[in-house]
């Protein structure tokens, strides 16, 4: 069993808790997320089942796509509506002024982690430390914002979609966004609608999951390893170099019976008569040959 499931994830659920749903309900130990999503967000949450988890760490710098709705005028610990008001400040704009913040958040920008959040420090996380009253310097981290789309505009309610990089906290925007405007905010709704290849209307819900045979769950309700690599060129090796890629051995033009493309540092999906093997990196010296990255077999 391999492969990966898109999981619509419930508000009042954390990511480890669908894992370990979906452990349960496939009977399997070998399953993991791709990145995090927030506890009280509710969206796309790929799982990865069998040998597919060694493919997670490709997919973290996946674009991700969210609908959220901000509220102006008021500032939370969390930075969302499930924290505790700790600043209101009267909301003294128009619609005009809303759309030029949206605009100047496009692009490259930084961003500093909020300190209700999974990331560490000394072995400890964030939001352990917020909750016993710490406080701990974060250096603000640069993410992108390729799409920053307002949808609808209600007094103090804004809800919008944005498409931004990994790492990107979606309730820390809409503050910096609020004290941008000088009002402050907090997000008040969030819903992840893409991660990567993996859209909303792909994915299952845990309810539906765990009423279904695992044969069909197999079937028809996991993607294949190679899915969400689709981006990357295709390579075909030649069966009697399959022993060379299994080793991990470099693998030359010799070995290749045909390619997509082949451009240095690329990674690169590496096949034997259509079964997905490996992931690869080009590289060149003399000539083009290929490193082998990870063996999935």
């Amino acid at each position: 069993m391999k492969g990966i499931i898109n999981i619509l994830k419930p508000p009042n659920m954390t990511s480890h808790d669908v894992v370990y749903a979906v452990r349960k309900i496939l009977k399997t130990k070998k399953v993991g997320h791709t990145g995090t999503l927030d506890p009280m967000a509710a969206g796309v949450l790929p799982i990865c089942v069998g040998s597919a988890t060694k493919i997670s760490t490709y997919l973290l710098n996946d674009k991700k796509k969210y609908r959220c709705e901000m509220v102006l005028g008021h500032n939370t610990d969390t930075q969302d509506r499930w924290g505790k008001i700790i600043n209101t400040r009267p909301v003294k704009v128009n619609k005009k002024d809303i759309m030029d913040a949206f605009d100047a958040f496009k692009g490259e920008v930084y961003q500093i982690p909020p300190m209700y959040s999974a990331l560490k420090h000394k072995g400890k996380k964030l939001y352990e430390l917020a909750r016993e009253g710490k406080e701990i310097h974060r250096e603000p981290r640069k993410i992108f914002i390729y799409e920053l789309d307002i949808i609808h505009m209600d007094g103090n309610v804004i809800l919008f979609d944005v498409l931004c990089s990994k790492g990107t906290y979606v309730r820390t925007l809409c503050e910096d966004i609020g004290n941008y405007l000088n009002c402050g905010a907090y997000m008040s709704f969030l819903l992840r609608t893409k991660s990567g290849k993996f859209k909303l209307n792909d994915s299952i819900t845990l309810e539906t999951l765990v009423n279904l045979p695992i044969e069909e769950i197999c079937s028809n309700y996991m993607f294949s390893m190679d899915y969400p690599l689709k981006d990357m060129s295709r390579v075909n090796i030649k069966k009697q170099s399959e022993k060379y890629l299994l080793n991990g051995n470099n693998l030359y033009m010799k070995n290749i019976a045909s390619y997509d493309a082949l451009k240095d540092d690329d990674m690169v999906r590496l096949y034997v008569e259509d079964r997905f093997i490996a992931l690869g990196r080009v590289k060149k010296n003399e000539e083009l040959y290929i490193d082998v990255h990870k063996v999935f077999l």
